[in-house]
This record gives structure tokens, C-alpha cells and sequence, in this order.
């Protein structure tokens, strides 16, 4: 493949090989019923809930959180973050009452009958002022779910804003195929009632992922400029992220049938 000219493109096309393993995931075609959504939805939980603490990064490095204030550089990004951040953080549930994304799938798994006991006690953990690690063992979180966050903190904990941008945009966003959103249609209609709110949370996800993939990729562009070495970093962050995904995937046990799928 000839490689490209634009930094943006030649990274889609190295993180591509690892961004397809993840989509064309055994573990998609492997949910059969509501019992292994369930299974599903426990483990994808953390992902969607220190997806929060890397926008926060974001926010934290590209916008003024401080008083007094100041303005910033990028004014396009501060838009971009602050604007992701209200559809993240303030999001709206079927009801139009206020709701953050976790939430709303806490909610959703509440609904089909997951436990949601594990989250929150993490939760309650960091709430607490208890460490990363500390939370985790609160949660008895498995050890895939336990390298997936440690993953995610540790590239914040770095604190280099394309290096964060780069797992944001690259490594988190619009990794739900549309397979998976059939199967979750086919299992609603199969338990109605039961999955009214995570079918929700899909459907208003994807067109705003979609929406803001272009200008997510414009913050990769402008925090990096012309870096090699900050190019290099995104490009290693976002694959770095993707095999993190792919470990949470591989740590979900559906049973017989998945492993013969996944084979």
C-alpha cells in the first residue's frame, strides 16, 4: 500500500490493521441473548465511563478550568471540547431530563438487568479519593477491565495534550459496528421493555460521532503541527488504545459459542 502523503491519513492507515481486528470482533457476532448483552454491557461500562476522565483531560489542557480566567489557545478546539462535553456530561434521556452518557448506561443496564453493583462501587471509590488501583480492587474488576483503565489513565497521567487528543479520536470513538447495533435492534424486539434505553443511547450516539470525527481529527492535527515526534506519539497512542479495547473484548466469556465464532 503506498503510504500517504497527509500525517492524518497515514495514521488512519497504520492504526487501520488493529482498528479492523476490533470491528470484525468475534464477540459482536457472539451475542446471542439478553445474558450475554448483560455480560457485554458489565465490562464495556468502564469504557464508557473513563472515556469521561479523557475528555476531562482535554478540557483540562485545551480550555481554562481555572480562576481567574484566561483565554486560551485554539479558540476552534475550546469550542470543539466544550461542546463534546456538554453532549457527553449533560446529555438528554428519552424524557429530555438531563443526563450524563454513563449515566444513561448505567440506566440502560439497570433496564436489561446487569449489574451495575461493580461500577458504582468504583465510582463511589474515586468519589472517595481512593487511587485508579484502589477503585479497581473495590470493583473486583477483571483483570482485562483492570489493564483497560490503567491504560487509559496512565496515557492522561502523561499529560501530553496530542497524545490524549489522539487516544480520544483515534483509539475511543466510533468502535461500535453496525452489526452490533442489528443485534441489539433483533434483541430488542425479542425482549421488549428491556432495552429501550441502551437502544437509545446507540441510536444518538453514532450520528454524533460521525459528526465530529472531522473535526476531532482537526485537534490531532493542529496539537501535533509538524512534530514527527508528535505524530509518531498519536499514532502509538491510538494503537495502543485499539489492543486495550481489543484485551476488554477478549476478556468478555460468552460461553462456547463465542469461542467458536472468534476462532
Amino acid at each position: 500500500m503506498e503510504a500517504a502523503s497527509d500525517p492524518i491519513d497515514f495514521l488512519q492507515q497504520e492504526v487501520g490493521p488493529a482498528r479492523r481486528l476490533l470491528l470484525n470482533n468475534g464477540l459482536y457476532r457472539s451475542i446471542r441473548n439478553l445474558a450475554d448483552l448483560r455480560q457485554f454491557m458489565e465490562h464495556h461500562v468502564y469504557a464508557v465511563w473513563d472515556f469521561m476522565s479523557l475528555l476531562k483531560a482535554l478540557q483540562k489542557g485545551l480550555t481554562c478550568v481555572q480562576v481567574p480566567w484566561v483565554p486560551t489557545a485554539h479558540p476552534a478546539m475550546r469550542r470543539l471540547i466544550n461542546e463534546i462535553v456538554l453532549e457527553e456530561e449533560s446529555h438528554v434521556d428519552p424524557a429530555g431530563q438531563p443526563i450524563s452518557q454513563f449515566e444513561l448506561y448505567v440506566r440502560a443496564m439497570e433496564e436489561c438487568g446487569a449489574d451495575t453493583g461493580p461500577v458504582r462501587r468504583l465510582v463511589a471509590a474515586v468519589a472517595d479519593g481512593c487511587t485508579i488501583d484502589r477503585a479497581l480492587d473495590a470493583a473486583k474488576a477483571p483483570d482485562s477491565v483492570r489493564e483497560f483503565v490503567l491504560t487509559t489513565f496512565d496515557i492522561i497521567r502523561v499529560g501530553r495534550p496530542h497524545a490524549v487528543a489522539a487516544a480520544f479520536t483515534f483509539g475511543r470513538e466510533n468502535l461500535m459496528p453496525d452489526m452490533f447495533r442489528h443485534r441489539v435492534a433483533d434483541l430488542r424486539a425479542r425482549f421488549p421493555g428491556q432495552l429501550e434505553t441502551f437502544s437509545y443511547y446507540l441510536t444518538r450516539r453514532q450520528p454524533v460521532e460521525d459528526a465530529r470525527a472531522p473535526l476531532a481529527q482537526k485537534m490531532v492535527r493542529e496539537l501535533c503541527a509538524d512534530d514527527p515526534e508528535r505524530w509518531l506519539e498519536a499514532q502509538q497512542v491510538a494503537t495502543r488504545c485499539l489492543e486495550a479495547r481489543m484485551a476488554l473484548w477478549d476478556g468478555v466469556k460468552l460461553g462456547p459459542v463465542r469461542a467458536a465464532l472468534a476462532a
